[in-house]
């Protein structure tokens, strides 16, 4: 009878599910935009470090945003974060139809950085509310599935949208407000837990998650060019159709994330995270040296099981060791963590390509992988 306690009927909540569902949704109205976005701001005038900005500067609003909205999930609790998140990520979604020029582009794009720090900090929070502490890496695994299986579609298909006149530009911002519309609505079904008000005085980060934030920081960094840059490296290569990149990468991903994250809870989270970290240093080779779409999605596919081991694993980590009533503040300081690598390796790299190309700018982000690993391995000496 224990065992069963632990199985599926106490992981696959009502809730548990509505949250699936709320992160799919809310991920396809993100995902639609990131490699939209800087094709915009190209359309716009704008140039490599420009198309860069558009994504650097959304991670940094999201990442000055985090830790005040941790602090409010552990204060004022989780739905009303939840709903003013939405609202305000849905009303920055469709400003974008009346950007005119980059510099408008990236106001918009400031602003709504804060939508997307509130409302997936409180997803991550209210995930690690739900799920049992026994199964927390598996929990989490099946919770960043959502997330994976929008990237399988969410780029492919804004890519095929400004491709089409019929759709446009226009038609990739409505999708994303009115999915985080959606997301709204899901959000009010979930019964989230009844937590004691801390009302006293508590750092905005907490500290038990450092060491998680700082790895996924680095790990992300990457992940940022990877995002912001695959189509124009892709069409400077004369190759189309290269949307696929994501759909192959998310696949591989949506496989290795619910792998990984039991083995982790049953292993250690050493065991998901060091062969990840490796797998994303090869990754990032393969993508500097490729030169046909097949290259391509093979680079996709390894990135995807790599990056797939190593995510649900850190992020089971972050939260492992905390109270209840500082689920908020973790997850906020992870998440910075997540989203500061995105936004410097955007605007770091960006530069980089701008002066030395993009097939050198993926040889220099092995880098703070390299980094990541060598933080990783730190602790266990001392």
């Amino acid at each position: 009878m224990a065992k069963e306690k632990g199985t599926d009927e106490k992981l696959w909540s009502r809730s548990f599910v509505l949250l699936i569902f709320l992160n799919f949704i809310m991920f396809m109205g993100f995902q639609i935009l990131m490699p939209v976005l800087p094709v915009y701001a190209r359309a716009l005038g704008g140039n490599e470090a420009t198309a860069g900005l558009v994504v650097g500067i959304f991670t940094i609003s999201a990442v000055v945003v985090r830790p005040f909205i941790g602090k409010a999930l552990d204060v004022f609790g989780r739905k009303k974060i939840f709903l003013m998140g939405f609202f305000f990520f849905c009303l920055f979604s469709l400003s974008y139809i009346a950007a005119s020029t980059v510099l408008m582009l990236l106001s918009l794009r400031f602003f709504h950085g804060f939508g997307w720090g509130t409302t997936s900090t409180t997803a991550n929070t209210v995930a690690s509310d739900i799920i049992p502490r026994s199964r927390l890496g598996e929990g989490m695994g099946y919770f960043g599935l959502t997330s994976t299986l929008a990237m399988a579609i969410a780029p492919a298909l804004g890519l095929f949208m400004i491709q089409h006149s019929r759709f446009g530009f226009e038609g990739v911002f409505t999708f994303s407000g009115i999915a985080f519309l959606i997301a709204l609505g899901l959000s009010l079904g979930i019964r989230y837990p009844a937590l004691q008000p801390q009302l006293g005085k508590s750092a905005l980060f907490e500290k038990s998650a450092f060491r998680s934030a700082t790895i996924v920081s680095l790990l992300t960094m990457p992940y940022g060019s990877v995002v912001t840059f695959i189509a124009l490296y892709a069409q400077q290569r004369g190759i189309t159709n290269v949307g696929l990149f994501f759909t192959v990468y998310a696949f591989v991903l949506m496989i290795s994330r619910p792998l990984f994250g039991r083995l982790s809870d049953q292993k250690g989270f050493g065991i998901a995270i060091v062969p990840g970290l490796f797998g994303v240093m090869l990754a990032l080779f393969l993508l500097s040296q490729a030169k046909t779409l097949l290259f391509f999605l093979f680079a996709g596919a390894v990135y995807g099981l790599s990056f797939g081991a190593a995510m649900p694993a850190l992020q089971a980590m972050s939260v492992q060791k905390v109270l209840p009533h500082r689920r908020g503040a973790a997850s906020a300081t992870y998440s910075t963590g997540f989203d500061l690598g995105i936004g410097l390796g955007s605007i770091l790299l960006g530069t980089v390509a701008q002066v030395s190309g993009y097939s050198s700018m993926y040889l220099w982000a092995i880098l703070p992988v390299m980094l990541a690993l060598f933080i990783f391995f730190f602790p266990a000496k001392h």
